[in-house]
């Protein structure tokens, strides 16, 4: 799905995205890139959108907490519907698009993830889960919750755009022990063959 086909982008940025969330009850964290760039502490390129996880088993508190906005589900294979309050989301739909009215550019997306009781799962692979609390990177601060950088590198993994390779060159020389230890189990697990694990 091209982003240009379906409008213009202005996205937030994280601290925008924090004022937004901060009177929301619900669990949620700076993602995508961003997670990357909060880590290493500099913005390393551009960002064309603002990833922000959230949790499918709190998907109605989410949609309340944006009852103002303008929210578009993505049904596969890339077609975008609004998302009302109360509908509850199908398990096919991981990713939602949001701005502040239709006739503004969008302003960040929601990536919706699944748990099992306390643990979070690995959208690919149920094998690899971990226990919610553990997706606070170390580059989250109060106010401002950031993914930590093993599981958004494991979801760059699979696509390994341009942008997702230099996300983890960039991010490599920043990770502690365990994180690498983590994510390198994870591509162990999922992609045996995946060039990072011998990086790792």
């Amino acid at each position: 799905m091209a982003a240009d086909d379906l409008g213009p982008w202005m996205p937030l940025s994280p601290e925008d995205a924090a004022e937004l969330f901060a009177e929301c009850r619900a669990r949620w964290w700076v993602a995508g890139g961003w997670a990357i760039d909060l880590l290493i502490g500099r913005q390393t390129r551009p960002h064309g959108d603002l990833d922000v996880l959230v949790l499918r088993s709190e998907q109605h508190v989410v949609r309340s907490c944006l009852q103002a906005w303008d929210v578009h589900a993505v049904d596969p294979p890339g077609t975008l519907r609004p998302w009302p309050i109360g509908e509850v989301l199908p398990p096919s739909v991981h990713d939602i698009w949001c701005r502040r009215k239709p006739s503004a550019p969008w302003s960040f997306q929601l990536m919706v993830d699944d748990v099992d009781g306390n643990e979070w799962l690995f959208r690919r692979d149920n094998r690899i889960r971990r226990p919610v609390t553990t997706l606070f990177g170390r580059a989250s601060r109060p106010g401002l919750p950031v993914l930590a950088p093993e599981v958004q590198l494991l979801y760059k993994s699979g696509s390994l755009r341009e942008k997702d390779a230099d996300d983890f060159d960039s991010t490599l020389p920043h990770m502690a022990v365990d994180e690498r230890n983590w994510l390198r189990d994870a591509l162990l697990a999922t992609s045996p063959d995946h060039d990072w694990i011998a990086r790792l």
